[in-house]
């Protein structure tokens, strides 16, 4: 009987040794990284690309933990969160630096550690990321100006807003649209009477600046290259304490169902959309190859050459989005649904 005992709890301890083995492994999940940089400076980080990141990588494996932070435009608090996630075991980091070297130590942490990076929508200066994947973004300001230029008479005067330029997409926003605008203001067929930088990509400051250059021009603005969607909420807020909401051309960038409705109230003339599901998609896609130690070279094909070295990189394309084509794009993407920009006033402009 005493030698039965003993084998029943042999027998115990081996099921408890395995169910205790078996916790133990459902622990050690793997754990990606995905570190957001602000959002009062777009809106497009949380509603976005934080679940359009996760559901890509769930899609791809379900067992993946992903630990998503937010730095709101804190530098510090950016670097405390790397240093936390890479604490806590993660296998893979994408990240959104806020200035081209904040997120550096991050990077350099991570890579003594063994860990991959992704620069996602920013690029660093001073590493070399295992990859990078973001858009065009020269071409992101060309397609601003290049709009308003299409839909102002000769002669238009047109004041720009660009954001803070603490990053390499940041300056080529600027870049793309002086690359249209420029040789036109030297030939006289418009004129550029404002530019101003809104620090911080902050609406208030966006406002700030074009009161400014209304009292500056005594109102003679015909169009507003605003850097993206969340400035021009700024320039508009500015216009219509003008009374002249409705009567300028306001650029924009990020498609952000507060821009959509917008354009369709007719305050916005257009924005710039990214597809940030492709983008979320392809972060996600190598964000798990990487944590597999698998490689990535089909995932990002092509390469930005820095002076740190040669960065694996996928370069996508945005698109111009106005009321004629927010239903092929937006919605029919399903970056936005039709009931969450079709609202108020807005409804009326929905013939889509």
């Amino acid at each position: 009987m005493k030698t039965g005992h003993k084998h029943v709890l042999a027998a115990a301890g081996m099921v408890a040794a395995i169910f205790a083995g078996a916790s133990a492994f459902a622990a050690e999940a793997t754990k990606i990284a995905f570190l957001m940089p602000c959002t009062q400076c777009a809106d497009r980080w949380e509603t976005k690309d934080r679940p359009f990141f996760i559901e890509a990588v769930k899609a791809l494996d379900p067992t993946i933990e992903v630990i998503a932070l937010n730095a709101e435009g804190d530098g510090n608090r950016q670097i405390a969160q790397g240093e936390s996630v890479l604490a806590q075991g993660v296998k893979a980091i994408v990240i959104n630096t806020i200035g081209e070297t904040t997120a550096v130590p991050i990077v350099r942490q991570a890579q003594r550690e063994g860990v991959p990076v992704i620069a996602y929508d920013g690029l660093m200066v001073g590493v070399v990321t295992e990859g990078f994947v973001t858009f065009n973004n020269e071409l992101v300001g060309v397609l601003q100006a290049q709009y308003l230029v299409d839909n102002l008479p000769e002669g238009a005067r047109i004041a720009i807003v660009n954001g803070e330029q603490f990053c390499a997409a940041c300056r080529a926003f600027k870049v793309g649209a002086h690359k249209v605008l420029d040789p036109l203001a030297d030939a006289g067929k418009i004129e550029l009477v404002y530019e101003a930088e809104a620090k911080g990509w902050l609406a208030a400051n966006a406002q700030r600046a074009i009161e400014q250059a209304l009292t500056a021009t005594d109102n003679g603005i015909d169009g507003i290259v605003a850097a993206n969607d969340t400035l021009a909420q700024g320039v508009i807020a500015a216009l219509r304490g003008a009374d002249m909401h409705g009567k300028v051309l306001v650029t924009g960038q990020d498609a952000s169902d507060a821009a959509i409705v917008n354009i369709l109230n007719g305050l916005q003339s257009m924005t710039v959309y990214k597809s940030l599901q492709q983008q979320a998609g392809a972060a996600a896609r190598g964000a798990v190859a990487l944590a597999n130690g698998e490689d990535v070279s089909g995932i990002f094909p092509e390469v930005v050459t820095t002076e740190s070295g040669d960065v694996p990189a996928l370069l996508l394309q945005p698109t111009v989005v106005d009321v004629s084509n927010i239903g092929d794009t937006v919605i029919k993407d399903g970056f936005t649904k039709r009931e969450d920009v079709c609202t108020g006033t807005a409804a009326e402009a929905c013939t889509f």
